[in-house]
């Protein structure tokens, strides 16, 4: 398919191999806008996609800058506007069908623009902001110039469009307002003048504000005079008393939802609470049409309709509400009939015309797209069927070569033919599914569901896939499922940290094998089952969060385990690790993913953290618990944010992707990329998963949140680098054919498994069903489905019970004898006298609460004498400080001399010892007692 860019920097190589993008396929998430007569288009991630309406044909247009925002097509110039989704965006004008751009056009806008409208004549092109300008502005898109801008701030505006016969006037309209905006010109200076439409209140009658100020008739008080009105009170005068309201005098207005222009200029204006109204579009005066009902009104759910689009047409408009029917409006003077025109599936959410008018265009809520011609027949033709919300996930249909498969969380699958991804069927499962996987060795696919359920597909009839087996294994969600590269077995794991094995051959019934535990955070499962081993070497990813490392688990799976499981798991269903031999490594750094290598117990791991890709050596003695892994080599992946590693067929291609939107393709040896390209943005968080096939010749790309899956080809494709895996391809199917062609027949012949499921009308009545009230749903028993895990669970109780039944009655009949004692020991005892007596709780035979009493009370015996212990310390603590304060300290001890006779008691008086400084006063003092002794005998 054709195809453009911006710059010429999508698809890159070096050694002669390149990529470029053979198709792109998403759903519209605004409205879709006819090029020419032949030809719409739409904005989906980073890719403008035109599809021609009569052969279905898709070609694709590159943004290179990053998500596509708005767009607006100008049929008589053919050419397409779109602005990018980015700080600072711009706009840019492509022709078509060359998709060659024409100019690039830059504003001072900051954040993004909403909407786009080209005038019908001229090169005049609309464009309108939101936040933070709210900016309205003219183009002239030819010389790449701003005519005239204005700026409302506050004024959200959710439509906006020219009118056909007069490309001066501009109709912007909102939940809450209408406005027609005249484009005023002298000579070449341009300015916008405004006009706001006055709406008519909810009930559809008109305010009058001159009659509410000024009422034609007041109440008189003979006593205080007339009643004034606000505005006068206020003390207003002129215009401002004519249109004076208070802040709360407020009158709900009707809410408009769409407009459309008629060939007289004037408006269509559909409302939320179902009025039509008709505005004059230069004298702006609103007339509100009378429905007129029917003799037979139509069903209750239909009686009252609130347009969510509007085209006009001859003598009227056609309008669509949320019910799914388009609906004719038949206008006369002042009133309308409605008829019904045309029954959609699902609910309308954009209507259009050709630019012939011989061609309706019909875009649902979902994405689907309808044509309807007039005058031919069959009417209304599907031009896109979207799927049931963005892809979950995808993978070919072995092969690789013709067909592939997808799935939505809702639980649809579709199987797409690869060459123009047209759809080929469809089958629903009623289930919240996450993960998708293809077999190898059969045409078949299993899917992991959020109740912890694998449903198995069959595809051997491409245009009728059905379900012919239902495991469930857990209740904890399936997050990863994943066959090894020669399809023998089925790997599974599980939020809670479970890995289930199970046998991927469908003649086998899809046995479970059994289970193996890991860490919880599963992040990825990656196998190797080369052609001349008998075994599959399985590696297991977990994050350790907390720690900021990574951990890896291993172990291996004997080709022949189907036919010896019982010896490898217990009665549980867990496999023995030591049988498996089950190995744990960890890394100093965290890995957001981790692919095992073909060749030289070799592992390569995608940085979370830093952008490097590294790669890792495996010891080759075995070792016990757990093993700390070191880099062995590493290379800067030029890539930003977390990304995925994945492996070719052959196992000679290391593919990474990530948050950036580019895909690599490296070689495992030197790590070095000789092949890439970037097929998302980065704005649409990049890349969330990607399949190859078999022969290396296609890959697909599943976008993270902007909804589209790209096909990548090879444009260049040969030598050494072809040859190996080519040649590795033809040996892989010649090994499957056997197995293929079994397991294949087998599946040819299996009947449909009877589960909950349903056809597009069946799911779409389905979501109908939702607006029935609580009253009509009808209750059912319906029995408890047992996961697998719980059933071996109950089958290991039940033989352990079976295993020990013999002591377990040998147990009842000595707990019985027991008891039969005990009650004549309570007998004797009631016969004696109150003193001999034992209490009722002293016969009990409960060891435990004995056990525990007799512990309580050795407990507070030991904490009484731990009690007294302390209190004797401190009394002899106490009396050691008395004693060295009053006795030990003396130089002078406390005596006493008593009479025998005659009660006289001789004390001395206790003194401490002096201290030098007190003996050095004391002999100050007392030399200075001599000194005055001396003084007084001289004197005297």
């Amino acid at each position: 398919m054709a195809q453009g860019r911006e710059r010429d920097e999508g698809p890159h190589s070096a050694g002669g191999a390149s990529l470029s993008v053979r198709w792109v396929q998403g759903f519209p998430k605004q409205n879709v806008h006819f090029v020419n007569d032949n030809t719409i288009c739409y904005p989906c991630g980073n890719y403008v996609i035109f599809i021609n309406i009569e052969t279905k044909k898709k070609t694709v247009l590159q943004c290179s800058n990053g998500i596509v925002g708005v767009m607006a097509t100008n049929i008589p110039c053919e050419v397409v506007a779109f602005s990018d989704r980015k700080l600072k965006p711009l706009i840019y004008v492509y022709s078509f069908p060359g998709l060659t751009r024409r100019t690039k056009l830059k504003g001072n806008i900051l954040l993004d623009y909403t909407l786009l409208s080209f005038s019908y004549c001229g090169t005049y092109l609309a464009s309108y902001s939101s936040l933070p300008e709210f900016e309205l502005a003219l183009w002239n898109w030819e010389s790449s110039i701003i005519l005239c801008k204005k700026s409302q701030p506050g004024m959200d505006v959710n439509q906006m469009s020219f009118n056909p016969m007069n490309w001066r006037q501009l109709c912007l309209s909102s939940p809450s307002t209408v406005s027609v905006w005249t484009i005023e010109r002298s000579n070449q200076e341009h300015c916008f003048r405004a006009r706001s439409v006055k709406l008519p209140l909810e009930d559809g009658s008109f305010f009058n504000e001159t009659d509410v100020v000024f009422p034609q008739s007041l109440p008189k008080d003979l006593i205080y005079g007339p009643v004034l009105p606000l505005s006068a009170i206020a003390g207003l005068v002129g215009k401002e008393a004519e249109t004076f309201r208070p802040k709360d005098d407020l009158y709900p207005l009707l809410h408009p939802t769409m407009h459309c222009w008629t060939p007289t200029s004037d408006l269509y204006i559909g409302c939320e609470e179902g009025h039509l109204l008709m505005i004059n579009g230069d004298t702006l005066q609103v007339t509100v049409l009378n429905k007129i009902e029917e003799e037979s009104p139509l069903e209750d759910r239909r009686n009252f309709i609130s347009p969510v689009t509007l085209v006009y047409q001859k003598e009227g408009v056609l309008a669509s509400g949320i019910d799914g029917f388009v609906y004719s409006f038949i206008i006369k003077d002042r009133s309308y009939m409605i008829e019904d025109f045309l029954e959609i599936e699902r609910p309308v959410e954009h209507m259009t015309f050709s630019p012939n008018y011989t061609v309706l265009l019909i875009q649902t809520d979902k994405g689907s797209v309808y044509i309807y011609t007039f005058g031919k027949e069959p009417t209304l033709n599907k031009v896109l069927d979207a799927c049931d919300g963005k892809f979950q996930a995808i993978d070919f249909i072995t092969p690789g070569t013709q067909y592939f498969m997808t799935l939505t969380y809702s639980g649809e699958i579709c199987v797409w033919w690869l060459e123009d991804c047209a759809c080929v069927s469809k089958i629903y499962l009623n289930t919240l599914a996450t993960v998708l996987a293809c077999c190898p060795s059969s045409l078949s696919a299993a899917v992991g569901t959020e109740d912890g359920s694998v449903y198995f597909i069959s595809v051997y009839d491409k245009e009728s896939p059905q379900v012919v087996h239902k495991a469930f294994l857990s209740e904890s969600s399936v997050q990863h499922v994943v066959y090894d590269q020669q399809g023998i077995f089925l790997l599974v794991g599980t939020a809670e940290g479970k890995v289930f094995i199970i046998n991927a051959n469908s003649s086998s019934s899809f046995q479970i094998i059994g289970f193996t535990e890991v860490a919880k955070d599963i992040l990825q499962i990656s196998t190797v089952s080369l052609l001349e081993t008998d075994i599959v070497e399985v590696m297991v990813l977990s994050s350790l969060p907390e720690a900021g490392r990574s951990r890896l688990e291993m172990f291996t799976l004997p080709t022949l385990l189907p036919q010896v499981s019982t010896t490898f798991a217990d009665e549980r269903g867990r496999l023995k690790d030591e049988i498996i031999h089950k190995y744990l490594y960890e890394l100093e750094h965290a890995l957001s993913s981790a692919v095992l290598g073909f060749q030289s117990n070799q592992i390569y791991g995608f940085c979370s953290q830093v952008p490097y890709i590294c790669s890792y050596l495996l010891p080759e003695e075995e070792h016990t618990g757990i093993y700390i892994l070191k880099p062995y080599k590493k290379v800067q992946s030029r890539q930003y944010g977390p990304g995925l590693l994945y492996l070719s067929s052959h196992g000679l291609w290391l593919i990474t992707i990530a948050k950036c939107g580019i895909l690599c393709i490296r070689d495992v040896y030197t790590l070095e990329t000789f092949a890439w390209c970037r097929s998302h943005s980065h704005q649409g968080h990049g890349i969330q998963s990607m399949r190859i096939s078999m022969d290396g010749q296609n890959i697909l790309v599943n976008g993270r949140d902007d909804g589209t899956l790209v096909y990548l080809k090879w444009k260049r494709f040969g030598g050494h680098l072809a040859s190996e895996i080519l040649d590795y391809y033809q040996k892989l199917l010649i090994s499957l054919s056997s197995a293929m062609d079994k397991e294949n027949h087998y599946l040819s012949t299996t009947p449909k498994v009877s589960v909950d499921l349903g056809s597009d009308s069946e799911h779409t009545k389905q979501k109908a069903s939702t607006d029935l009230s609580q009253d009509e749903l009808v209750l059912t028993d319906v029995k408890k489905e047992i996961p697998w895990i719980q059933q071996k669970s109950q089958e290991a109780i039940k033989k352990e019970v079976n295993l020990f039944s013999k002591k377990r009655k040998e147990i009842k009949q000595g707990i019985k004898s027991l008891s039969k004692t005990i009650l004549n020991m309570m007998e004797e005892n009631d016969k004696l006298e109150n003193i001999a007596k034992l209490d009722q709780q002293e016969f009990g035979l409960d060891l435990e609460e004995l056990e525990r009493l007799h512990d309580e009370s050795q407990e507070e015996v030991a904490k009484m004498i731990k009690d007294v212990e302390m209190h004797n310390l401190a009394k002899s603590y106490l009396a050691e400080l008395i004693k060295e304060e009053c006795w030990n300290s003396m130089a002078v001890k406390g005596r006493a001399l008593k009479c025998f006779h005659i009660p006289c008691v001789v004390e001395n008086f206790p003194m401490k010892a002096r201290t030098v400084e007190e003996l050095k006063e004391l002999e100050r003092v007392l030399q200075q007692k001599k000194i005055e002794a001396e003084c007084l005998k001289v004197l005297f």
